[in-house]
């Protein structure tokens, strides 16, 4: 994880290249490779001990303090309903911002940081009407891989959002 924060930081001093693309943080959830806007994301961390917090649904891991800031914790795996299975050496957090504030995601791993340009990226496959897709904002094609590339404002809904608001508000304790 260090090098992949270190790969950011170089990139981040290393002069701009005109019509480059925009850097995504890729994470992996079953094999999968999914994205965020790595300006969205604020730090990687190891897994870490969650607090649990009582009646909240099952995706909602619960709270972590994060140098004296309570932030709730998701497993994005039961929150897309994949099966989520023991955490494993390389699961980590990634700590996103997110228009009401700031939330923790558990991923199977972090993989790199990569340059997409917005035009390399299709639109979300539409699945019908029964299938909720909001959080998705693209897809992009990346060597023989295709990143499922997710909008951190719509991973929740405004329910959930509202939820992990509140947790978030009162330090967890109910």
């Amino acid at each position: 994880m260090a090098e992949l924060m270190e790969k950011s930081s170089q990139r981040a001093g290393a002069p701009a290249v005109a019509d480059s693309g925009q850097e995504y943080v890729t994470f992996t959830l079953n094999d999968e490779i999914y994205a965020f806007d790595a300006l969205q994301v604020q730090e990687i961390i190891e897994l870490t001990s969650v607090t649990k917090v009582p009646h909240l649904p099952g995706y909602l891991k619960g709270v972590i303090n994060l140098r004296g800031t309570i932030i709730p914790v998701i497993d994005l795996k039961l929150k897309f309903g994949m099966v989520s299975g023991e955490y494993k050496k390389h699961t980590c957090i990634i700590v996103t911002e997110y228009s009401r504030g700031v939330m923790g995601l558990i991923v199977d791993s972090v993989s790199d940081i990569l340059n997409i340009h917005p035009q390399s990226i299709s639109d979300a496959p539409n699945f019908g009407t029964s299938i909720n897709t909001e959080f998705i904002a693209g897809m992009a094609k990346t060597g023989d891989s295709l990143v499922l590339v997710l909008d951190v404002d719509r991973v929740l809904t405004e329910e959930e959002a509202t939820i992990v608001q509140q947790v978030a508000a009162s330090d967890g304790i109910q």
